[in-house]
This record gives structure tokens, C-alpha cells and sequence, in this order.
């Protein structure tokens, strides 16, 4: 019987050779004793290298409108469910996002994505979406995203025709968990619309949020419904408990966890961006450096939905102390 030193460097030699895991391989990588944690977090970091080179793909977004949503994720400080004070505002002018934009893009982001907090687009709000986005190419050139809720086809398609490059739309957590999270839509639903942005040629982020109290299985059912859909960019955001939310005393998520959920996603998915979204600052001592030497190549910065974040000059530094790029 192979030790669990030697099934991990295994495991890292298959995926060099272009060979998938199957379950029970990601299962036990998911499970691998803490003595092992750091052989798991280096053969995740040499998978990224390899396939993914030194460049950490820095994103921001804004949150073009913030207001009290119709669903009720128990996480999310923005549904009309919970009453948490936040300070909410309804869809932003043109000019403002194409400001914030153009910001993002001085400061070094590489992409930016305009996220809405409502459950669809009316048809009305969506063509001010387009016009927003129409403008932020015509006047800024950034790489646009969108995470506008449910869509239609024809949505989709028309965000495909503008440029948009990538639709985030995130699962939130597994299949089995999240009749728990949430009530007001299904977990299906999150599917079908993630297959309607791939059929109008949007590439895809997806991914979800972890320490909602979710079982170790259960993060692993998520990240093999993740690498089913092989979306270019997986979005791992960390619990930062909500006064008002149902999750408000919910305890964190241990380190150790959270490395080997990306370090098992970098291995079922060599080729997709993996990104450290909200609550990074918030449940990392170091600002995301663990999680950049374990499988992520990605981060949000400059701020969240509803949460403040490092300023990007702080972020970049970060970066660089590692001797990786932005």
C-alpha cells in the first residue's frame, strides 16, 4: 500500500500527464492527513505553475446595484429576508460605473465585473446593463464581466454580442446542502443558467462560498459539480458571518480546511483560474499568500459586495512578495 506522501505525488504526476481524477482519488486527496497538508498545498502550487505560470489574475468589481434582493440565502447580507442595515441603492448611473472602471484599470486590474443584486434583470435594468457596458468599452477597454442573476437566452446572447467575456453565476455550495442555504430558487436553477451562458459562448465563472457549515463531503460533492461544468474561473468565497444573517454566529472555517479545498479544486481543474473572492481579508492571517502557493491563482481586490477589501497597491505588493505576478 503506497504511503500518502507518495498517492499525492502520484496524483500530481497524473494530472501532469493530462489525465483526470476520478472521485475516490479527489476524495482522499480532500482527506489526506494535516502531516501531509504541505506535500497537498505543493503539488497544488507546482499543478498552477505549470499550467497556469506565475501571473495571479487580479479582478474588481462593482456592485452596480445594492438592494434588497427577492431570494433568501442565508449568507447574504443583501436579501430582503434579513435585516442587516446595510446602506442599499438602486441601479448606478453610467457614469459612475464607467468611473469605477476606469479606476480598476489604472490601479492594474485585469478584468472587472458588474454584479446586480436582484434575482433576474428586468428587461428594463438590463438594457441600462448594456448600456453601461457599451460605454465601459467604448471609453475604458477593460475585460468586461457580468453576474447579473438568472438570464435568458436571449440575454445571454445579447451579452455575448457586447464583448462580455466571462458570466459569473455561482452554485453557492453543494447539491445536497442547499435546500438549507436557500429556498426561493433551486440548485438546478443555478445549472440551467449556467449552461444558458455557455450556449451563448460566455465563458464561465462559478463556484461558491465555504465555512457555511457545510461537511468536508459536502465541499467535495461541490467541487466535483464544479469540475463537470470546467468552467474557465472558479470563484472560493470564505463566510464572513452577517449580523441578521441566519449564519450571523457561525464559527470560521480552519485554515486547513480552506487549503485543501484549493488545493483538491487545482487538481481536478489544472486549467481554470481559481480565485480567493470575499472574506479573504477577513479569514486569512496573510492576505491570501497560502492560498497563492496551494492552487489559487487569482483574487479579487479593492473591495466585495458589501465588504470593504485591501487597497489594490497593498494586494500587488502581496503578489510580489511571493516572487509571483500581476
Amino acid at each position: 500500500m503506497i504511503s500518502d506522501h507518495q498517492f499525492i505525488l502520484d496524483c500530481q504526476n497524473k494530472v501532469f500527464k493530462r489525465h483526470s481524477l476520478v472521485s475516490h482519488e479527489a476524495e482522499k486527496l480532500l482527506n489526506i492527513p494535516k502531516s501531509e497538508l504541505k506535500t497537498l498545498s505543493d503539488s497544488a502550487n507546482k499543478i498552477t505553475r505549470k499550467f497556469q505560470g506565475d501571473i495571479i489574475d487580479v479582478e474588481q468589481l462593482s456592485n452596480i446595484k445594492k438592494n434588497y434582493c427577492s431570494e433568501d440565502c442565508t449568507f447574504c447580507a443583501q436579501s430582503a429576508f434579513f435585516n442587516t442595515n446595510i446602506k442599499d441603492y438602486q441601479l448606478l448611473s453610467k457614469e459612475e460605473v464607467v468611473k469605477q472602471a476606469k479606476k480598476a484599470s489604472d490601479e492594474g486590474a485585469q478584468s472587472y465585473c458588474l454584479v446586480a443584486a436582484w434575482r433576474e434583470p428586468t428587461e428594463p435594468d438590463f438594457k441600462k446593463v448594456c448600456d453601461i457596458i457599451e460605454e465601459i468599452n467604448n471609453k475604458v477597454g477593460i475585460s468586461v464581466e457580468c453576474s447579473l442573476g438568472f438570464l435568458t437566452a436571449q440575454q445571454a446572447m445579447k451579452l455575448k454580442k457586447l464583448g462580455v467575456k466571462r458570466y459569473n453565476h455561482n452554485l453557492e455550495t453543494s447539491r445536497s446542502k442547499f435546500p438549507e442555504i436557500c429556498t426561493t430558487h433551486t440548485y438546478q436553477d443555478r445549472i440551467d443558467t449556467l449552461k444558458i451562458a455557455r450556449d451563448a459562448g460566455l465563458e464561465l465563472c462559478t463556484g461558491g462560498i465555504i465555512g457555511i457549515g457545510e461537511t468536508r463531503e459536502q465541499r467535495l460533492e461541490l467541487i466535483l459539480d464544479l469540475a463537470k461544468l470546467n468552467p474557465e474561473e472558479i470563484t472560493i468565497n470564505l463566510l464572513v458571518p452577517v449580523p441578521g444573517t441566519p449564519l450571523e454566529l457561525q464559527t470560521q472555517l480552519p485554515i486547513d480546511e480552506i487549503l485543501r479545498t484549493f488545493a483538491v479544486i487545482r487538481f481536478l481543474l489544472p486549467d481554470s483560474i481559481i480565485k480567493i473572492s470575499g472574506g479573504r481579508e477577513v479569514n486569512l492571517v496573510d492576505d491570501g499568500e497560502a492560498l497563492l502557493l496551494s492552487g489559487a491563482n487569482g483574487i479579487i481586490s479593492a473591495g466585495y459586495l458589501t465588504l470593504s477589501g485591501n487597497e489594490m497597491e497593498k494586494d500587488l505588493e502581496m503578489i510580489r512578495k511571493i516572487h509571483l505576478e500581476a
